[in-house]
């Protein structure tokens, strides 16, 4: 009888959830699927059913995949394969810059380790937008603008994933590395043949961390690398506004085409990401 009452307290929780959760969605995913509906429109139909609000604002009369045609045939194509290179070196190597930095956080005895861990944290809380311009002059100094290199390296100290591995590095029982210690591995042995291959799903959820923070980047790029060359798909988008007018036609495209890369990659990972935000390994 317990169980019973207990299934249907259960079963009316979560309907109440589900009635929240949907217009919640719907309010969430209207923006994204106006513009993606927008996209498929030519330019002068965008705006002229939209107030007043009717069916063919959410249904165009006629399909056209000239818009998406024309970006790919323009420089946004370029800015595109640029944040993908961008953002796939940044992950690899920023993935090496945590596991390294979590692993000396969490399991190597240092003085001071605490006191390192709590500095990392200060800096991370301290918006980028602050130091910004100052780092890009830094950087123009050394000769990084206009640069792969620029893009690149101020992403790989990412707090964030330093924090995640760190925090699942220090829930695997000490005695493993102990055990690996006494077989004569070395402290980086420790973490290539103990750590690494207990962490993937915190690594998946680092890499997505660091792909998101290097893919939605905006006001970096466009400070240190405004040439059209190393242009990236975000300063791209804006190119669309000019001085006679907006192509939001192709500026929707663009921008639909910007975030369905990180969506769909998401999506495919998104169960290895909420595993390892959850999860903070196994304890003795």
């Amino acid at each position: 009888m317990v169980n019973q009452s207990a299934t249907r307290g259960e079963a009316r929780s979560g309907r109440r959830a589900l009635l929240l959760a949907v217009p919640v969605a719907i309010v969430s995913m209207a923006p994204l699927v106006w513009a993606g509906i927008s996209s498929l429109r030519p330019g002068e139909e965008i705006f002229r059913y939209l107030s007043p609000f009717s069916w063919r604002t959410l249904f165009p009369e006629s399909v056209s995949l000239d818009n998406y045609l024309s970006v790919l045939q323009s420089p946004f194509a370029l800015a595109l394969v640029n944040s993908v290179s961008v953002a796939f070196f940044g992950v690899a190597l920023g993935l090496v810059v945590a596991a390294l930095a979590g692993y000396a956080l969490a399991v190597l005895p240092f003085p001071g380790r605490t006191a390192v861990f709590a500095f990392m944290v200060v800096c991370f809380l301290v918006p980028f937008e602050a130091i910004a311009i100052p780092l890009s002059a830094s950087f123009r100094e050394m000769g990084l603008a206009n640069s792969y290199a620029g893009l690149i390296l101020p992403a790989l100290g990412n707090g964030l994933s330093i924090f995640l591995l760190r925090q699942f590095f220090m829930g695997i029982p000490s005695s493993l590395a102990e055990a690996g210690r006494l077989d004569g591995l070395s402290w980086f042995g420790v973490l290539r043949r103990i750590y690494l291959p207990l962490s993937r799903g915190p690594m998946i959820g680092a890499g997505l961390i660091l792909f998101v923070f290097q893919w939605q980047s905006f006001l970096w790029p466009l400070l240190i690398a405004p040439a059209p060359d190393v242009r990236v798909a975000p300063v791209a988008i804006a190119d669309f506004a000019q001085e006679t007018g907006v192509d939001y036609g192709q500026m929707f495209a663009a921008a639909i085409l910007t975030a369905a890369i990180p969506l769909l990659l998401l999506l495919f990972f998104q169960r290895h990401f909420t595993g390892s935000t959850a999860s903070s390994g196994t304890k003795e």
